[in-house]
């Protein structure tokens, strides 16, 4: 059960850092509130984000294949 809900926020996770990334959803939203002056720091924090969110995501997918696998040679 606590793999489900690892791989869950791993997917959620990098689907949000991806939307950050690839849009300029945090770019107008900082501008917005007047930050606008952090966006060129943004690439210093979203980038290791996505990448830790995807290597949580494939452990975790990896733990429940492992633990699927070995339910059915029992």
């Amino acid at each position: 059960m606590k793999s489900n809900k690892t791989f869950i926020t791993g997917i959620v996770g990098t689907i949000i850092a991806l939307i950050c990334c690839t849009t300029p959803v945090l770019v107008i939203l900082l501008g917005t509130l007047g930050l606008g002056a952090l966006t060129g720091y943004l690439d210093f924090v979203l980038i290791p984000a996505l990448m830790i969110f995807m290597v949580i995501t494939f452990f975790s997918y990896r733990k429940i294949t492992k633990s699927s696998n070995e339910k059915e040679n029992c």
